[in-house]
């Protein structure tokens, strides 16, 4: 497998993210635009995905049970960069750690996780870089729901909407459905903790 690569869609001071969720707790965010608990579980690690295909691919196109609505959160750059400075990897990894016993360490102190999985294409085929899912734990979910996300917006309509253009065969018009992802300018400090 090629490169890990965060792509995404962001402009100068937010990046999107997505969660799937069922009716309760999507709705309720997007009444409140943030996480509201009860039913949200702050307790749990909630993970959140920059790529908007790898969301489909996860979801099923917003069908899979307790996922038929796809958020798209607005979060602060600032608390996007956090995460990843404060992130260790979900697996060990000996080029970037010096022992086991060094990762499962930091795996126990750090409040984020890293998890890089192939990239998808509209189909699902696997293509040839990786693409991060980012598991938010503790103080991270704390800082997520209270100061990182400016704005959330459900967007299942659009995803079924695009998931049926693709079974008419219309490929292109799909490809123009999609959000515009761009390669995310991750400073190299940042880079290099995560691989």
């Amino acid at each position: 497998m090629g490169l890990n690569t965060i792509r995404a869609l962001f402009d100068k001071h937010t990046i999107t993210v997505y969660q799937a969720y069922n009716k309760n707790i999507a709705q309720l965010a997007v009444n409140s635009q943030t996480f509201v608990s009860p039913p949200f579980k702050k307790e749990r690690m909630t993970w959140i995905k920059p790529s908007f295909l790898w969301m489909m691919y996860r979801s099923g196109w917003a069908t899979k049970e307790n996922q038929e609505h796809i958020l798209a959160i607005k979060i602060k750059r600032a608390g996007f960069e956090w995460a990843l400075a404060n992130a260790c990897l979900s697996h060990f990894d000996s080029k970037l750690y010096s022992s086991y016993e060094e990762w499962k360490n930091l795996l126990s102190r750090l409040p984020v996780r890293v998890q890089w999985d192939p990239e998808r294409d509209l189909k699902f085929n696997s293509l040839n870089y990786r693409t991060i899912q980012i598991g938010l734990s503790g103080i991270a979910v704390d800082l997520y729901i209270t100061n990182w996300i400016t704005e959330i917006t459900d967007i299942s309509d659009l995803c079924i909407k695009t998931k049926q253009v693709l079974i008419d065969g219309k490929i292109s018009q799909a490809m123009d459905m999609l959000p515009k992802e761009e390669t995310y300018p991750l400073p190299d400090t940042i880079a290099d903790k995560i691989r």
